[in-house]
C-alpha cells in the first residue's frame, strides 16, 4: 500500500486464487477453484456479496456480506460471513473500508442492524468490531450450532 488508495470492489472470479490465500490464513483451508465457485455463488444471489478490497493492484482484504429479512418484524438484518485482511495490510484501513462496503450493501437491502460472529481468540478482531460500534450482546441470546453433515449420519 505504497500511495495508500483501496479501491474496494465485488470480488471476481480473477481474485479466487488470493481470496483462497486469504481464507487459508484465517484457518479455513480454500483451494483457488473453491474460491472462485463461491465468489460466483455469492455475486449471483441479490443479498449476497462479497467485496475485495485492492492495495497496490493486489487483493489485501476480503469480506462476505449476507442480508436477510427478518420473519417476526419489519426490516432485515446483515451478517458479516466472513472478514480477512492480509497480514501485510492491517491497521491501514483495509478492514474498515470492507466493513463499510458491507454496512453500506446491508442499509441498500433494507438491513436495521449488522451481525458478526468471531471466535473467542481472535482479540485483535474484537477490538477492531468494537472500534466501529459493534458490541457483544451478553444476556440477550445464546448461539446454538449443529453439524448437519454429522447429523445426517446420528441424528438426536
Amino acid at each position: 500500500m505504497a500511495n495508500g488508495t483501496i479501491e474496494v470492489r465485488p470480488a471476481r472470479a480473477a481474485d479466487a486464487a488470493a481470496v483462497a490465500a486469504l481464507l487459508s490464513g484465517l484457518g479455513y483451508p480454500q483451494d483457488a477453484a473453491a474460491a472462485a465457485a463461491r465468489i460466483g455463488a455469492w455475486a449471483a444471489d441479490p443479498l449476497s456479496e462479497a467485496f475485495a478490497a485492492v492495495a497496490d493492484g493486489e487483493v489485501a482484504g476480503v469480506i462476505a456480506v449476507h442480508a436477510a429479512p427478518y420473519f417476526e418484524r419489519a426490516g432485515s438484518w446483515g451478517r458479516i460471513v466472513a472478514l480477512v485482511v492480509a497480514d501485510s495490510a492491517r491497521g491501514r484501513g483495509v478492514g474498515g473500508a470492507l466493513v463499510a462496503a458491507a454496512e453500506a450493501f446491508a442499509v441498500e437491502r433494507g438491513c436495521v442492524r449488522m451481525e458478526v460472529t468471531s471466535a473467542d481468540r481472535r482479540e485483535d478482531a474484537h477490538a477492531f468490531y468494537a472500534s466501529r460500534g459493534y458490541t457483544v450482546q451478553t444476556g440477550v441470546s445464546s448461539r446454538f450450532l449443529r453439524d448437519l453433515t454429522a447429523a445426517a449420519a446420528a441424528p438426536p
